[in-house]
């Protein structure tokens, strides 16, 4: 019977049951046409160069002269190692803050992953932290505070006598003006600043060490091969459980007085081997409720977030060779359902954005330090869906990948 000459109530309802049988394949086009035309922009170590990452957000639209979000719907994945080298990194944080909170309005996003050196930092490894960079915590207070700070300490150290025989670390025995020299201006305001509830230590909590967007892995230093059973969820549930641990056990010993608020990373846990070599030499075993708290100190080695081979540490995808590299990074991208993989971390000799093993890993670390210690490179890596991938530099760009292109097979691995 043709359509022509059903009635019209049975015409209604026979169209409207061929538009909901349709929607989920509109819906589907609407999807796909959305990825394809997504545009991420992944950005690599900054380490304190305020200008250069003020440069190439620049050169990519994403800020304007005021340093404001211009870059519409554009997604951008910041890869970790904001901190330590560079002066400027209060700004660099403050900037980056600043965007994360702007972009939704526009309809973007600005996600930032941890890196080992923002770890480093909520941990109080300080090696890479100058005294310029502590300067820039300082205020009129600070000569004072450290003054006050020193008595504290030496407080510290006649309560805490036996735990210092137990150590017999030298990393204690200091003078007053070693300790000074140890503890810049600022050096007290940028422990407080990266604390659990500092404004520093707060924000970078809240974030995760890898994230996925369009199919795509962004993390700072790679996932190893061992650690691939791990779903991405898992290891961001394990290494802010890290951090919680670390922050839970610092606590406990505050409590008690065995370390203080401005203890560094190696203090702490000397303090922790001593309280387990006096509880050793005693023939006793520490409280139960202490043994708990502190037995993580005992396994860091282990941490994910610590590990060399764990994803804020990892080196593989910059030094595997090309032919052990290749069904490598195919075996990972099966095991996220992933097209690629972006992480910053290691620096690129060539200070390019490098492409490899057919376009599944780029490396984006092109050293963008602002240092005259490191040569370095303002550089982002500009993602079209997920099959076009272009290197931005300040002075000129180049496409690294396009999947189906002939020059890009060509390149391959």
């Amino acid at each position: 019977m043709s359509l022509l000459v059903l009635p019209c109530h049975r015409r209604k309802i026979l169209f409207l049951s061929l538009l909901i049988a349709l929607i989920p394949l509109f819906a589907g086009w609407i999807v796909s046409a959305a990825e394809s035309e997504q545009v991420i922009i992944g950005l690599g170590d900054v380490h304190g160069n305020f200008d250069g990452l003020c440069d190439i957000l620049k050169r990519v639209g994403l800020i304007n002269e005021a340093h404001h979000w211009t870059g519409g719907q554009t997604v951008l994945v910041q890869t970790g190692d904001l901190v330590d080298r560079g002066a400027r990194e209060r700004e660099v944080l403050d900037l980056i803050m600043l965007l994360e909170s702007e972009a939704p309005e526009a309809g973007g996003q600005l996600e930032f992953v941890l890196g080992n050196h923002e770890v480093m930092n909520i941990m109080g490894d300080l090696r890479y932290v100058t005294p310029e960079i502590f300067a820039t915590f300082a205020n009129p207070e600070s000569e004072a505070l450290r003054k006050a700070s020193y008595d504290q300490y030496v407080k510290w150290l006649k309560t805490n006598a036996d735990l210092l025989a137990a150590s017999k670390d030298p990393l204690f025995a200091v003078t007053e003006q070693e300790w000074l020299d140890r503890h810049p201006p600022g050096f007290i305001e940028q422990r407080v600043a990266f604390s659990r509830n500092g404004v520093y230590g707060k924000w970078i909590r809240e974030h995760h060490a890898v994230v996925n967007f369009n199919s795509i892995l962004f993390l700072h230093g790679g996932i190893a091969p061992e650690h691939s059973r791990l779903s991405v969820d898992q290891i961001n549930s394990r290494i802010r459980s890290e951090i919680r641990q670390w922050d839970d056990a610092s606590q406990y010993l505050l409590d008690r007085k065995l370390i203080l608020p401005f203890f560094t990373f190696q203090e702490t846990t000397a303090v922790v081997k001593a309280v387990f070599t006096l509880a050793s030499k005693t023939h006793k075993m520490a409280p139960e409720e202490q043994k708990e708290r502190l037995d993580s100190f005992l396994t860091l080695g282990d941490w994910l977030c610590l590990s060399q081979n764990g994803p804020l540490w990892y080196r593989g995808y910059d030094e595997w060779s090309d032919q052990d590299g290749v069904p490598q990074a195919e075996a990972l991208l099966r095991a996220y359902h992933a097209v690629a993989i972006v992480v910053g971390h290691t620096v690129q000799k060539s200070l390019n954005i490098r492409a490899r093993f057919g376009g599944k890993v780029f490396l984006i670390d092109t050293g963008m330090v602002a240092s005259s210690a490191h040569a370095g490179r303002a550089s982002a890596l500009q993602i079209h869906g997920n099959t076009r991938f272009t290197a931005i530099y300040l002075d000129g760009e180049t496409v690294l990948y396009e999947k189906g292109s002939a020059a890009s097979a060509a390149k391959a691995p």
